[in-house]
């Protein structure tokens, strides 16, 4: 298995990737009742690219539609996508953009990431694990806290719902054609 910082500087590597979404998939988890019970959820629809450049720089995006929002019961998606959370008629699209990344030992990076949520751009550094795949594919995995404030995304009768989202990835990217 190839380290990260060998897939970083490996000329062969440079170049555009793409996420292959039928092997990826973006979650969400938040505490609900008051802590007591935890809500569960995946964004079933998204597209995204990335780009390795010499010397290990690294940028890319990943943009989700609001609406593919799946938490297993109709009702409770149906007002997750109105206007009190996610506002998907106004705000379609939920984007993160990666600028750059650090190594911090093994495959673990550190990811610099902007956060676009109801037009609302916010950094939120991801920590990440970098994989290189048997196929030559690479999973990129992270999981970071969201503060739904921050993000206007409200909804909060009566303090039931937790201040913070865990939203996580596993993103499976294939080396471009050239």
């Amino acid at each position: 298995m190839t380290t990260l910082e060998t897939l970083l500087n490996d000329p062969d590597a440079a170049g555009a990737w793409s996420l292959l979404p039928d092997r990826s998939a973006i979650t969400f988890k938040i505490a609900n009742a008051w802590g007591l019970l935890r809500v569960r959820g995946r964004f079933t629809e998204f597209s995204g690219e990335g780009h390795l450049a010499g010397g290990g720089d690294v940028s890319g995006r990943v943009d989700i539609r609001a609406a593919s929002l799946n938490t297993g019961i109709a009702r409770r998606d149906k007002h997750l996508r109105s206007e009190d959370f996610f506002d998907v008629e106004r705000f379609g699209q939920i984007s993160v953009v990666v600028t750059g990344l650090q190594p911090t030992g093994g495959r673990s990076a550190d990811l610099r990431a902007t956060f676009t949520v109801k037009g609302v751009s916010a950094p939120l550094p991801v920590p990440a694990t970098i994989t290189e795949l048997d196929d030559g594919s690479v999973r990129v995995s992270g999981r970071a806290e969201v503060d739904r404030a921050r993000f206007n995304l409200g909804g909060n009768p009566l303090g039931m719902i937790g201040a913070s989202a865990t939203a996580a990835a596993e993103l499976v990217f294939a080396r471009s054609p050239r």
